[in-house]
């Protein structure tokens, strides 16, 4: 049977691009319902004409089959170009050597390499499988060795707080730049200052890799603890203040008030694209979207 013809990647829409990329990121879903929810999202978000849509990778072994599943549903059935998460936590290489081959099957030759987190979360402390890769940038060797890929990375405005060392951050970066990663995109985090801060450090070091910065709305106090507990930072007190001074059923619109003006500051430093945690929710993506839309429609 012929291979699926390849799609165009992050690289060469980077590369290509006259405007900033804007692209969507989605998670499995846990059950029925969830799914429901996905897909009314993937199909509104897909009529924005984003540039990309990813699929976050969990660390259990049914969330990771589900991610595998819906990521390929989606390069099939829309017109979305699809990149693939994977993570190198508690899996072997021959598993890791399997999911990137049922990705590359399904024309997937988009992906997105992360160390990811133990079962548990992020709290609990790494450990790599004993069959397994160490850390991400084995990750983007491995896919580089076994075909056509685009590799993306993560990166952190925000220190990492195992590492708590932001030329650290800056050096791992460079150490997965010079393994093959093409590109990469940050965690969440909502001081600009802090993604400057780390696009300088890269460039000091001799490195053009394109950073694009991650962008997630709040639209609950009880997301700012959750958000805490995922990036293992927390939500800076400006933020929480005007958070916390609007009234409970404000909080939505001012958490989306807070998201699109970062991301306009950060269009106007001029970075290569924003990539938005969509949470599997659609509307409060396309309210930031539809106020940043000339910079998406600049030609």
């Amino acid at each position: 049977m012929d291979s699926p013809p390849r799609s165009a990647t992050v690289a060469d829409m980077l590369a290509a691009a006259d405007r900033p990329l804007f692209s969507f990121e989605f998670f499995p879903p846990r059950d029925a319902e969830d799914e429901r929810v996905l897909w009314h999202t993937v199909r509104r978000l897909e009529q924005l004409g984003p540039d990309f849509v990813s699929v976050t990778y969990g660390a259990s072994g049914s969330t990771r089959e589900r991610t595998i599943r819906v990521t390929e549903e989606i390069a099939a059935t829309t017109t979305l170009t699809t990149v693939a998460h994977l993570t190198c936590a508690s899996q072997s290489v021959d598993q890791l050597r399997h999911v990137i081959g049922s990705y590359a099957a399904a024309g997937v030759n988009n992906v997105l390499a992360i160390r990811g987190d133990m079962p548990g979360g992020p709290t609990v402390p790494w450990q790599p499988h004993p069959d397994g890769l160490r850390n991400a940038t084995e990750l983007v060797q491995l896919i580089k060795s076994l075909g056509d890929f685009c590799v993306g990375v993560a990166a952190f405005p925000d220190i990492h707080p195992e590492r708590c060392d932001p030329d650290l951050d800056a050096d791992v970066l460079l150490a997965k730049a010079a393994a093959g990663a093409d590109y990469a995109i940050t965690q969440l985090f909502f001081d600009v200052s802090a993604y400057i801060d780390l696009v300088e450090r890269v460039r000091a070091r001799g490195c053009e890799l394109p950073i694009i910065p991650g962008i997630m709305p709040i639209a609950s106090l009880r997301q700012i603890r959750r958000m805490t507990e995922l990036s293992g930072q927390q939500v800076p007190a400006a933020v929480v203040d005007r958070l916390t001074a609007v009234a409970p059923d404000a909080v939505r619109a001012e958490g989306i008030a807070i998201a699109t003006e970062m991301a306009q500051q950060l269009l106007d430093v001029g970075v290569p694209g924003l990539h938005f945690f969509t949470q599997n929710r659609s509307s409060a993506t396309r309210e930031i979207y539809a106020k940043l839309r000339p910079a998406r429609d600049r030609v």
